[in-house]
């Protein structure tokens, strides 16, 4: 299943969940779209709540089915809780933590960055969104890249870096220190659900 890049305000609306992680999309309309919009009253079977929990959590990293899936079965091979491996790992992916950082405005702004190649994991250059960062490890930016406007204005308007990684707005340079806990990630996903998705 291919990666979604389509209308992401519409999804959010659909979901109730700001996809973009700027919250815009639901002030204005925090309903679904659709002709009957606020009115809409459809109750979800259980099997559609799981469904909907997944959805939420796949377009908020952005990431297709197969990657999706591939990192929900590495997490059932983890120790401790599946369900919080799993976010820990979607939370360790490059092109998040680039956005965690401040250095793009969104995941998918995040995800180009790294595509094509302006970032950097303890001074080597990788450009591939989906690698899995390990604390300790520092992510910088390429040299001619560290002037790019996306970046600059992206940083001057960040004023919020999550504790399990360190960021200095001098160099551009990050480190992913830990590993991070539960309550430092979305609360407005129900993981267990996920879990009871996939084991169906």
């Amino acid at each position: 299943m291919a990666r979604y890049t389509g209308p992401v305000w519409k999804k959010s609306r659909r979901l109730g969940i700001s996809l973009t992680g700027t919250g815009k999309e639901l002030d204005k309309r925090p309903y679904p779209p659709g002709q009957h919009g606020a009115n809409q009253r459809r109750k979800l079977s259980e099997y559609g709540l799981q469904l909907q929990e997944k959805q939420k959590l796949r377009f908020m990293y952005g990431i297709n089915e197969r990657q999706f899936r591939r990192l929900f079965d590495q997490a059932g091979n983890m120790k401790g809780i599946h369900g919080e491996n799993f976010m820990i790992l979607l939370e360790s992916r490059l092109d998040n933590l680039v956005y965690r950082m401040g250095l793009a405005r969104t995941r998918r702004q995040a995800r180009q960055l790294v595509g094509h190649g302006h970032v950097t994991v303890d001074g080597g250059r990788v450009d591939i969104p989906s690698y899995r960062v390990k604390p300790g490890q520092v992510i910088g930016l390429r040299e001619k890249s560290q002037n790019l406007d996306i970046i600059k204005e992206s940083v001057e308007t960040n004023n919020f870096v999550p504790e399990y990684l360190s960021f200095n707005e001098d160099t551009l340079e990050g480190t992913y220190t830990r590993y991070p806990e539960r309550s430092e990630l979305p609360a407005e996903i129900n993981e267990p659900l996920i879990v009871e998705f996939y084991s169906r």
